[in-house]
């Protein structure tokens, strides 16, 4: 397993961007013309195969691990490709629309008393006040890009304080970063990796979904019982939804007619309306963190991470048609980040206490693997 380490503070100080079976052709001459054209040849065989698997199959999922690293795991096999590490507590991950580059939130590496901190107890509100202590403002946090292949380090940006999550827009022109210290949302222009908007937020901005028109990102503010609906167009914020008690992560259906988010102290999952803003909520499992809306917009998939004192340790399928638990699925335990493959066929579940990533057979609703990936995996996405 190849390990590339990555100096965020030198990059800093310099300035430096880190560029960064041989086929059965041996057919019967007595075969007819008929049966030549209907038999395949291996090789036509293998081809077929391959171009099926490749279409079917996810090529590599990340998992953003607090303790300093970006785990790249083979989608086809389950087995861990490379650990990219990072210094700082690496929070988020997501993979740009054209598959090429993979970006990621930094958290700088400080510690209190000699022990390094570790965040996202959100029941304990660890993204607010004293819970990282006066060190957060001594050095802003960074959105670092990749190249997906080679997991060399393209560019590195400086953002805000406590960056938390980080989403591409559909249409590839911008990279958003919530700040959850600052409140407010740094917007990255993708041709010059440059900030060239800053948009005032709620209180404790962190997880969430950019519609799939890339016009409106819709942001939970933890620290409020609301969502910012940020107009990308006008860049500004364009109303705040009330959905509830400490509201952790969104998700958008793709037609942009629903919003869900999950309320990490209420152990709920609230749907919104968007034509009316009417909401209504369903009760999940203790202290849910991250949500994901599959491609059929029929389900959402919540991770239930409860606390590390009172862990809990599942997905709650919710349909959202019926507005029902459809399944409750045993995962390691603090299920926190969560993505399912295009398909919809697999799910992927990070768990922050036990280090792993539970696969999930979503046909089925049964775990088919568990893999061990770096310390506390956060956020995670995948490349198709």
């Amino acid at each position: 397993m190849n390990k590339t380490k990555l100096s965020l503070i030198s990059l800093l100080i310099s300035g430096a961007v880190l560029a960064g079976c041989s086929s059965n052709s041996d057919q019967s001459a007595a075969s007819t013309e008929k049966g030549q054209e209907e038999t395949k040849t291996s090789e036509e065989v293998k081809e077929t195969n391959t171009s099926e698997t490749e279409t079917e199959y996810a090529k590599f999922y990340f998992t953003a691990d607090e303790g300093g690293s970006i785990t790249k795991v083979n989608a086809a096999t389950n087995e861990v490709d490379e650990i990219i590490e990072v210094e700082g507590t690496v929070h988020n991950v997501q993979v740009s629309p054209d598959g090429k580059m993979l970006g990621a939130t930094v958290v700088p590496a400080m510690s209190h008393g000699g022990e390094s901190q570790s965040e996202d107890n959100h029941g304990d509100d660890s993204h607010g006040g004293d819970a990282h202590g006066d060190a957060s403002m001594e050095m802003n946090g960074k959105a670092l890009f990749f190249d997906i292949e080679t997991n060399e380090l393209l560019k590195m940006v400086e953002v805000g304080n406590h960056p938390a999550h980080f989403v591409f827009t559909e249409d590839g022109k911008y990279a958003l970063v919530t700040n959850t210290e600052d409140n407010n949302v740094s917007v990255i222009d993708m041709e010059s990796f440059s900030i060239t908007e800053t948009v005032d937020t709620g209180k404790g901005p962190h997880g969430f979904r950019i519609s799939a028109d890339s016009k409106k990102a819709y942001i939970a503010n933890m620290s409020e019982d609301s969502v910012s609906v940020v107009n990308l167009e006008t860049m500004h914020e364009e109303k705040r939804i009330t959905v509830g008690f400490t509201p952790v992560t969104t998700g958008i259906t793709s037609d942009g007619k629903t919003l869900v988010a999950t309320l990490n102290t209420e152990n709920m999952l609230a749907i919104v309306n968007l034509e009316t803003d009417e909401v209504e909520k369903v009760e999940v499992g203790k202290g849910p963190a991250q949500v994901y809306i599959d491609g059929k917009n029929q389900y959402a998939y919540v991770a239930n991470q409860g606390t590390e004192d009172a862990p809990s340790n599942s997905v709650t399928v919710v349909d959202l048609a019926s507005k029902a638990v459809t399944s409750t699925i045993e995962t390691g335990k603090g299920a926190h980040g969560v993505v399912t493959s295009s398909d919809s066929k697999r799910l992927y579940v990070t768990n922050m206490f036990e280090n792993t990533v539970t696969v999930i057979d979503t046909e089925q609703n049964k775990v088919i693997e568990t893999i061990e990936v770096g310390n506390v995996p956060n956020g995670i996405s995948i490349m198709e």
